[in-house]
């Protein structure tokens, strides 16, 4: 078969065949009596054989050694082709990101697509300074990559720069990305965690994502949701803030936020009640009784007065002593 016939068939270019020709992968076995290049069917069949060892990434150096040297093993070569592929894939995959961010910011002029690059270089920087000074920037550059902000939060380990991303973030005006809502759900703590720390602290649209939050299986991230909540006056987090007072866990943070919300007329009963209730379960510990009463001097109404009274005379004397103390006090306002 003639070398043109061949490429036909074949779908390899004249070409490729006269260049694997001379890298010597395949030599037709004969010649017209014209002189051209006659490939027989096992000339064709070798072609196949490369086109099919290309197509798993082998160069033809690779492929050359893989077809004519008889002690070569493929395994070690095919390991290598994953570790291959995976970087190759791994590269082309922060590829795509970086475009789509650019992609998403909308630039005008290829001055703003430089911008954003530059952007996302400093994120990604490892001097901490330059990731801070990068973040705080991108208050007054426009357009910019709030997601990839969002990312860098929650990566980020640096308090210093993870608070200057927190600030961006709450300053974009864009209201809570996919990204950190989605970030709730990471398998790992610590990213649960940044998430839940950046969300609380944007002004917009945080509130439907920290109300599921307070469900979330992480009770460090519920507990966050509860006081972000909290001090932006939802009723949601009471349940929350109440436990946190018994455990012990940012308990006087708690107790503020409970402060907060018993400035609504309407929440005060409920606060009141959920604040005796637990004083008046029997597995709560005597310290946690003690927070308790203590969390009552900030709550007002005729319900908590009346709590305060019976506890005056509790058999626990530091928390009979406190609800006294507290009486005293709101007697004299």
């Amino acid at each position: 078969m003639l070398i043109g016939d061949v490429a036909r068939r074949s779908g390899v270019s004249a070409r490729m065949l006269r260049h694997y020709e001379s890298l010597g992968l395949v030599r037709p076995t004969g010649r017209t009596g014209a002189g051209y290049r006659e490939y027989s069917s096992e000339d064709i069949r070798r072609i196949f054989h490369i086109e099919m060892l290309r197509s798993l990434g082998l160069s033809l150096r690779e492929v050359g050694r893989a077809l004519d040297d008889p002690g070569f093993t493929p395994s070690a070569l095919v390991g290598d082709l994953v570790n291959r592929t995976r970087e190759r894939i791994a590269a082309e995959t922060e590829l795509l990101t970086r475009l789509r961010r650019i992609d998403a910011v909308e630039p005008a002029e290829w001055e703003d697509v430089l911008q954003v690059v530059a952007l996302l270089q400093a994120l990604g920087s490892e001097s901490a300074g330059k990731r801070q000074r990068a973040a705080l920037s991108f208050v007054d550059e426009a357009p910019a990559p709030v997601d990839a902000l969002a990312e860098a939060a929650l990566s980020e380990t640096d308090p210093n720069v993870a608070g200057a991303i927190r600030w961006a973030l709450a300053q974009s005006g864009v209201g809570v990305p996919a990204l950190l809502a989605d970030g709730l759900a990471s398998p790992v703590a610590e990213v649960r965690q940044r998430a839940v720390q950046c969300i609380a602290e944007i002004p917009d649209g945080a509130v439907p994502v920290l109300r599921d939050a307070l469900t979330n299986p992480d009770v460090v991230v519920r507990r966050s949701a509860a006081l972000a909540l909290g001090a932006r006056g939802m009723a949601d987090a009471i349940p929350v803030l109440l436990d946190m007072i018994v455990e012990g866990v940012n308990d006087v943070d708690a107790a503020d936020a409970l402060c907060t919300l018993a400035g609504n007329p309407g929440l005060v009963d409920e606060i009141a009640f959920g604040l005796v209730d637990r004083l008046a379960d029997g597995t709560t510990e005597p310290s946690a009784r003690r927070r308790l009463t203590q969390a009552l001097a900030d709550v007002p109404g005729t319900r908590a007065l009346r709590a305060l009274t019976d506890l005056s005379q509790d058999d626990d004397r530091v928390v009979a002593q406190t609800a006294t103390y507290i009486l005293r006090l709101r007697a004299a306002r």
